[in-house]
């Protein structure tokens, strides 16, 4: 899709397991974007994404893409994304992670609860459930994103973030490519961090390829660019929308 893929904002002192406010490590609660999607030239549909508080001490992050009526004739797509995850000592840690896609003649629905307590994930797909030995501290790849916007890489220091996702456990690995000045949808030229995650399961609109994220570079490492290469082609995601309230 579009998107997965380390840093522990400094917070309170909390005893193990005690869960602090989502602030203390997710700064993006109010965070709202909307993105067009296109493949090479052609308009293929919009992402929006929606970041809001769930409790005292959790956040979540709604995710939709869908395809418009001209793509809808060679691949439907209307994917649904939800993570949710709670601060526990400072650090970012996954909860939730559902997925509900529809994809042309595909259908899916996948629940992925990370029972962090008991080192455990329970993964279901279409109503079918799957227990695996996962230890805390790992991740979707939502959430992986959103760690990596908070301390980007950097040339001499790649970054690897402990994941679970589509049934794999993995680290992912990013890495600073380059700078590069891009428009943003506000108007301006901004300087921003070419960053590269290297992904083993496959995202909405995407499968596994090489994938390019465009980050500004401030303090608020707002994704403006997203391509990834496909079999035939590539996808070519551009932040039309942004506002943080």
């Amino acid at each position: 899709m579009m998107f997965k893929i380390l840093f522990i904002m400094l917070g309170l002192l909390l005893s193990p397991q005690q869960a602090a406010s989502a602030t203390d490590c997710f700064p993006f609660i109010g965070e709202k974007y909307k993105f067009s999607v296109n493949w090479e030239f052609v308009n293929a549909g919009y992402a929006e994404i929606e970041v809001s508080k769930k409790g005292d001490s959790g956040y979540r992050i709604y995710n939709f893409a869908r395809t418009n009526g001209f793509i809808d004739l060679f691949k439907r797509v209307r994917d649904t994304l939800i993570s949710e995850g709670v601060c526990l000592n400072g650090e970012m840690q996954s909860t939730l992670f559902s997925t509900d896609q529809l994809e042309r003649d595909y259908r899916a629905k996948k629940f992925v609860r990370y029972l962090y307590e008991e080192d455990k994930v329970e993964f279901t797909k279409n109503d079918k459930t799957t227990m695996f030995d996962v230890p805390k501290g790992h991740l979707n790849v939502i959430d992986a994103f959103y760690l990596t916007r908070m301390s980007p890489p950097s040339q001499a220091k790649p970054l690897s973030i402990p994941v679970f996702d589509s049934e794999k456990k993995y680290d992912v690995t990013v890495k600073l490519l380059k700078h590069e000045r891009i428009k943003a949808p506000w108007g301006k030229w901004v300087d921003c961090l070419v960053i590269q995650p290297e992904l083993k399961t496959e995202g909405v609109f995407t499968s596994v390829g090489v994938i390019k994220i465009w980050l500004t570079n401030d303090a608020r490492a707002i994704p403006l660019k997203i391509t990834a290469k496909l079999k035939i082609g590539r996808i070519v995601v551009r932040l039309t929308e942004y506002s943080k309230s």
